[in-house]
């Protein structure tokens, strides 16, 4: 369901390139939006979400099965903001294990449902149960996981994998605080990096310990302990390029390598958030995150993923995606939740009806239509609150994004409030959930 709401020289002509299209656009701008039934009719039928790629939405996986055999029940968040639920989700997935799908509240935004409550009273998610038996704790399940379906790839429980674990949390380690700990003067900021660094360099080593395979197991396809890492790297290079200006794949090439090649795996894509999503979801989960000072590239880059525009390959790497049909996937996903989206929205259901068609005819026909006065900020609420991949993959909502960002500048620079850091009760599900 859908919530209310390069390097340097390259981004720089690209920014160049898109600001000059938009001033052509703005020269000859058409007055008039598409019809809900015009944009009905570019509506794209959806996945299978039970036997089909992986996906965010689903409730059941069957890979081919039947529901007789499903064994398995997997308790995850509903934004798919959780890493922890991420590491369980993708070994079901890499493994092809029929299972059940339900979905709890995380607690920065919104109430944990008392169902959930009754069965596990920490609220602790992941949760999962095997044959009815319940087991917490990502680790546990993973290992759980392992006994009753074998392994995926190295055993989670060999030497080398524990090794690796270990790696994994001094890894995690350094970048919480190098992220979530204000520092006093410069001095401090760059011993955080230059520690968070040297264990990047680590993870690198382990990387290109064979170059006959991309993972860290030299299988032929991810194994558990590449699993173990994806969540926490996925988010690293998110927030340390959004609050410190350090892009990740860029100073460490292995770890390009490695996020490249789970990119061109469609379930990995399934799971996959996009920057806008990580950097402002990280807050109320990691207690804050501080941004670097006086730093120019960090408010480049800053301005780039909340405007929308993302930050290109260092954020995906995702092969031959079709722009058109992303968009439609995009117009889709909102046309089926759109009277709810604009009743909720500040500008109210009727107001808020011609900068929304405004903006979805931008996003299918590429024509700027120019919204209604005083729409700016709705738009840009809307914008704000897409999150990947609940609502959507990550290349069609920043071609959301992005023609939400493109419409509400054609009436002017007016902002919302800015999202909370503290919780994300603005995100609570419950208006959504069928």
């Amino acid at each position: 369901h859908i919530s209310p709401f390069g390097d340097h020289s390259t981004q720089q002509v690209k920014s160049g390139v898109h600001t000059a299209v938009n001033q052509m656009h703005a020269m000859n701008i058409d007055e008039s939006p598409m019809s809900w039934k015009a944009l009905e009719a570019l509506v794209i039928p959806d996945i299978d979400r039970v036997h089909g790629p992986t996906n965010a939405q689903a409730t059941i996986r069957l890979f081919g099965h039947s529901e007789k055999d499903v064994r398995v029940t997997l308790y995850r968040d509903h934004h798919a903001w959780c890493p922890y639920c991420q590491k369980v989700w993708l070994w079901l997935e890499f493994k092809q294990i029929p299972y059940e799908i339900r979905k709890v509240t995380m607690r920065c935004y919104g109430r944990k449902e008392d169902w959930f409550l009754q069965k596990v009273p920490s609220g602790m998610l992941p949760a999962l149960e095997i044959d009815k038996q319940l087991i917490t704790e990502s680790d546990i399940i993973l290992l759980a996981l392992e006994r009753s379906f074998g392994n995926l790839g190295m055993a989670l429980e060999s030497p080398r994998a524990r090794e690796l674990r270990h790696l994994e949390r001094l890894l995690f380690k350094s970048w919480c605080q190098w992220l979530c700990r204000r520092r006093l003067n410069q001095r401090q900021e760059d011993q955080a990096k230059a520690t968070f660094q040297r264990f990047a360099w680590l993870l690198e080593q382990a990387l290109n310990a064979d170059q006959t395979s991309p993972w860290l197991g030299n299988d032929a396809l991810p194994g558990g302990i590449d699993l173990v890492f994806i969540p926490y790297v996925e988010r690293m290079n998110a927030s340390l390029a959004y609050y410190k200006g350090f892009r990740l794949r860029q100073e460490h090439p292995a770890i390009n390598r490695w996020l490249s090649a789970l990119e061109t795996l469609s379930t990995y894509q399934g799971t996959q958030s996009d920057f806008h999503t990580h950097v402002h979801d990280l807050p109320p989960q990691m207690g804050g995150c501080w941004k670097a000072s006086n730093n120019d590239e960090q408010i480049r880059i800053e301005q780039l993923i909340d405007c929308g525009d993302g930050l290109e390959s260092d954020e995906c790497c995702w092969p031959n995606f079709n722009s058109i049909q992303q968009s439609q996937l995009a117009l889709s996903r909102v046309l089926r939740h759109r009277q709810r989206l604009m009743e909720i929205n500040p500008l109210g259901p009727s107001d808020f009806d011609q900068p929304l068609r405004c903006a979805l005819t931008r996003l299918v026909k590429g024509n700027d239509c120019k919204p209604n006065k005083g729409s700016a900020s709705a738009l840009r609420y809307l914008r704000d609150r897409i999150s990947v991949p609940r609502d959507m993959p990550l290349p069609a909502a920043r071609l959301l994004r992005q023609a939400l960002e493109a419409t509400a500048s054609l009436d002017g620079s007016a902002v919302p409030a800015p999202l909370l850091v503290s919780n994300r009760y603005d995100q609570d599900p419950e208006p959504f959930i069928t």
